[in-house]
């Protein structure tokens, strides 16, 4: 039998540790989450990868959806520096591993999810784990989830193409809003801010991420 408690720690030394991740409590949630019970049966060999394990496949109307790479899942998450008040949006959570992993760090974890069936498995495995701070709803994502807000978090569990504005209405004062946005092959992670009413962001770092549906660029006409 595979040993996935030897798997994760082995991600944590050779993925998470070595890309800068030093909060220990980042860490041990990394430790203690089985990546393995968030992807599907014929995938769970890529579970400890580097690389961001594709838990659904594309169909006409949506791309595949992906988990995040552990480290890139890791260096978002530490940036946002989720304290054990908070409350947290998790934007395109899929199956809910990041939920599950942001549960451990904070009071509580909007998962939010519009593909039905990731949206059901998220329900399924959080509920397995009995992660009671996670509540999962369901509705297309650009627009966050405005009955829960204001968040001191919010985290998009993929890639953009703008900066996500529609969702900085419902930071807190001080909240953070961390993801990556699209840049050519290498894009960049983002860390924005809510500060006397306006949103600034700054990179964090470089990374790559699958695109989340419904945040690309509007399409300019030229003539």
């Amino acid at each position: 039998m595979f040993d996935y408690a030897s798997a994760r720690q082995v991600m944590v030394d050779t993925q998470v540790r070595p890309s800068d991740v030093t909060d220990l409590r980042v860490i041990q949630a990394m430790l203690d989450v089985p990546r393995e019970a968030f992807v599907p049966l014929d995938k769970q060999a890529l579970a400890y990868l580097d690389i961001d394990v594709p838990v659904s496949a594309p169909a006409a109307d949506r791309p595949a959806r992906h988990l995040l790479k552990p480290m890139v899942l890791a260096r978002l998450i530490q940036a946002a520096e989720i304290g054990p008040t908070d409350h947290v949006l998790d934007v395109g959570c899929a199956t809910g591993y990041s939920s599950a992993i942001i549960s451990r760090l904070a009071r509580s974890v909007v998962a939010l999810e519009e593909d039905p069936e990731l949206a059901t498995a998220a329900v399924r495995r959080l509920n397995d784990l009995g992660l009671r701070n996670v509540s999962v709803e369901r509705r297309g994502l650009t627009a966050g989830w405005p009955s829960s807000a204001p968040y001191d978090v919010i985290i998009l569990e993929g890639s953009f193409e703008m900066p996500p504005k529609a969702l900085f209405s419902q930071l807190k004062e001080g909240g953070r809003l961390v993801g990556i946005i699209e840049e050519g092959p290498v894009g960049r992670a983002m860390l924005y801010r809510c500060g006397h009413g306006h949103v600034s962001g700054r990179p964090i770092f470089d990374a790559a991420a699958p695109s989340l549906p419904g945040f690309a660029a509007p399409t300019e006409f030229t003539f």
